[in-house]
């Protein structure tokens, strides 16, 4: 029960099969009191129903590239809570378009958006939560190895992935003082609604499947485990990381 007494947000469930809901069941599991947010109607009644699998849950919608929403939740953590003690950003998109062909032909308007939601959220997010969270709290987000090597059909994406785990480093820096951290978990490809958007990502997981040390997938809950393990105490000495949890495929030159 590492999460006993914690209360934290998870910005990023979809479905079952999202990393964010791995991360939120085995928060759950160490006892942790939690939020859960969904994007918008189209989400509500699935996320509302995973939510009331878990023992001490509630549901809030928020569209994080809407500062209006992002305060509302604020708000209602503030009522409810006061302090919020960890928070795991889960959220990244960009346009099926500019996941196929040359990233040089990606265009003006879907780097933004890319940048946008999968970077810029999180920043959003950090910033409208800051008078709430509680000193030594613990924020999480989730990058990928392309980010630092070029995986093919990975495009914008890896560029907005190098640009999150940058942000990770600055805000680490700029909320050490409260002894707040901040850290990045990079897990291996795992078949969630956004992964599957990527080309060729069935074949990506065969070839990590068969090069990896472990030679086998990520298990999603070794990436929800890992998350415990940064907002628990047990993580009070790590931030500005980005920690793999990937079988070990990162290691790898060929």
């Amino acid at each position: 029960m590492l999460l006993q007494g914690k209360r934290g947000i998870i910005f990023g469930v979809a479905n079952q099969h999202s990393l964010a809901w791995r991360i939120a069941q085995r928060c759950a599991q160490h006892g942790a009191s939690l939020a859960i947010t969904y994007q918008n109607e189209r989400f509500e009644e699935k996320v509302s129903k995973l939510a009331a699998e878990l023992p001490d849950a509630f549901t809030l919608p928020c569209d994080l590239n809407n500062d209006a929403e992002i305060a509302s939740v604020v708000n209602a953590l503030r009522e409810r809570w006061g302090t919020v003690d960890f928070m795991a950003h889960c959220v990244a998109y960009a346009l099926r378009e500019e996941l196929a062909g040359r990233y040089l032909d990606t265009s003006r308007e879907g780097f933004k958006i890319a940048m946008e939601t999968s970077v810029y959220t999180f920043v959003a997010a950090v910033r409208h939560l800051e008078p709430i969270l509680a000193d030594r709290a613990s924020i999480l987000t989730l990058t990928y190895l392309g980010s630092e090597r070029v995986v093919p059909g990975y495009n914008v994406m890896g560029v907005a992935k190098a640009a999150l785990e940058a942000s990770v480093r600055y805000l680490a820096y700029e909320l050490g003082e409260r002894g707040i951290r901040v850290n990045a978990l990079s897990p291996g490809p795992v078949s969630t609604l956004a992964a599957r958007g990527i080309r060729g990502f069935t074949s990506m997981l065969e070839y990590v499947r068969e090069r990896a040390p472990f030679k086998r997938d990520t298990d999603p809950d070794e990436v929800g485990d890992a998350a415990v393990f940064l907002f628990s105490d047990m993580g009070r000495g790590v931030t500005g990381e980005v920690i793999f949890v990937d079988v070990g495929y990162h290691i790898l030159g060929m």
